[in-house]
């Protein structure tokens, strides 16, 4: 049984919106303890060994995905898996009714990822088990947030104060959101920076500075955060070729290493390579991509085993 400081103030993890300072400070401090653990020989603890959790997917992942398996894995959970694709959804059942069924199985924790937002909050007023939220839509991905900001943390030893540039596809971006909301709590300033079509008319009210030169946002920030142009979430077309956005927006050697200072570079994945980061700065001694991907699995563990706690 967790004492009230090891506590999270919610029950599920469905937005970054919903978390105060102590459940991200909580939940990074946890992390970095888990990440002590998946580098020891044995990478296995039995915390959530009586724990039945349901990775739900509506749309594919990769990343995300096997993060999650292996965090469950490394926490002994027992684990199924879903594929929307193969299963009756196709045939038209029900959000809820796909998941009552899987929860008569007797399923504690359900991650789930869905291509409308809001999906895991009207799940959560449906069902008892626990949500977390593993990206819906263009609304939030909670989890890359928290493993962005445990990344900073872990590179300059804070994030208050630190400069963070979020470059890209920003109104299509459930990370944007997401980081922006944490980044924020945590003190950090954040910047956003795109083509105009690409930076959502409400941005200002989050408190974030916009810049559309990609060079003056660079050397105003600690971190560059690149993400990548969705293109399957655009119905009409806000630039005009890839070739194009990549001219203006892309991150090559060449711009990095014209920048009088030496700033680091995230992603959180899949990158298209030569779109809006290339090769030689993807695999860069100042790109930390793969340390994110490392910290995704430290971080799903701490919020998987705070949120078993809820229920302890």
């Amino acid at each position: 049984m967790a004492n009230q400081e090891q506590r999270l103030s919610t029950k599920h993890l469905l937005g970054i919106k919903e978390l105060t300072i102590h459940d991200i400070e909580l939940i990074l401090e946890t992390a970095k303890n888990f990440k002590d653990v998946i580098n020891r020989p044995i990478k296995k603890v039995p915390s959530l060994r009586d724990i039945t959790i349901a990775n739900i997917f509506f749309e594919n992942s990769t990343r995300t995905k096997l993060s999650f398996e292996l965090a469950e894995k490394r926490l002994s959970a027992d684990t199924i898996n879903f594929a929307a694709s193969s299963s009756s959804v196709s045939k038209g059942e029900t959000l809820i009714d796909t998941v009552n069924n899987i929860l008569a199985m007797k399923v504690d924790m359900v991650v789930m990822r869905h291509p409308y937002a809001g999906a895991g909050v009207f799940l959560s007023k449906h069902i008892k088990a626990q949500i977390i939220n593993a990206g819906d839509g263009a609304h939030e991905h909670p989890t890359q947030a928290l493993l962005d900001a445990f990344s900073i943390r872990e590179k300059f030893g804070e994030v208050a104060g630190k400069k963070i540039a979020i470059i890209g596809d920003v109104l299509h971006s459930r990370v944007a959101l997401s980081n922006i909301l944490c980044l924020k709590k945590l003190g950090a300033e954040v910047l956003v920076c795109g083509p105009t079509t690409l930076i959502p008319k409400y941005i200002g009210a989050l408190g974030v500075k916009v810049e559309h030169d990609l060079l003056k946002a660079l050397n105003w920030c600690d971190v560059a955060n690149m993400l990548r142009i969705q293109l399957e979430r655009q119905e009409t077309k806000f630039f005009p070729s890839l070739r194009e956005y990549s001219m203006n927006y892309g991150l090559n050697k060449q711009i990095l290493d014209s920048i009088d200072k030496e700033i680091i570079v995230m992603h959180p994945g899949p990158i298209n390579r030569g779109v809006e980061i290339t090769s030689d700065v993807a695999d860069s001694k100042q790109s930390i991509i793969l340390n994110q991907v490392e910290n995704g699995v430290a971080v799903r563990m701490a919020v998987l085993y705070l949120l078993a706690n809820q229920s302890s």
